[in-house]
């Protein structure tokens, strides 16, 4: 067994949901997951197929992060992995919807940082160990920090 970390490569901009599913429509169930919770979203998926043809597929409503996400799945090319890249939204917009799909097994991260992923490579393929997402802790908040973050959160619109 060789173990690989591969980087995510993706515009600073762009934000996106890694995991793994289990089935060929997993694209088309993704996309219309993400259509019908948040419609306005610009994005890419693009999911590793793992056994027959073995084609990574891909669908999405922007060209330039569908072709990122097909990108990134190539780099992997680890089975059943799915690459959500985005736009126009944030992951917890579309995260418990995704979470939701039947053919979901595990969500792997949803950032915006950048993150590596950490492959298992044997005789019959690829798999995700796990990933790294971001970088190391820097400290504890104290209260200016703590404010900050309550002040940001509702200058976004996520808190009232």
């Amino acid at each position: 067994m060789e173990l690989k970390a591969v980087k995510i490569d993706k515009p600073e901009d762009v934000n996106f949901i890694m995991g793994q599913a289990h089935f060929i429509k997993s694209v088309e169930d993704l996309h219309e997951a993400i259509v019908g919770t948040v419609p306005q979203m610009k994005f890419g998926v693009a999911f590793c197929e793992s056994s027959g043809p073995a084609l990574i597929r891909f669908s999405g409503n922007d060209d330039e992060l569908t072709q990122i996400a097909v990108k990134n799945a190539k780099s992997l090319s680890a089975g059943h992995v799915f690459l959500i890249f985005i736009r126009e939204g944030f992951p917890v917009n579309i995260l418990n919807t995704i979470k939701s799909v039947p053919e979901v097994a595990n969500v792997f991260c949803a950032t915006g940082n950048p993150v590596s992923v950490i492959l298992a490579e044997t005789e019959e393929g690829r798999g995700v160990l796990g990933v790294v997402d971001g970088v190391t802790s820097k400290g504890v908040e104290g209260d200016s920090d703590s404010k900050a973050r309550h002040d940001f959160l509702r200058k976004i619109g996520y808190k009232l």
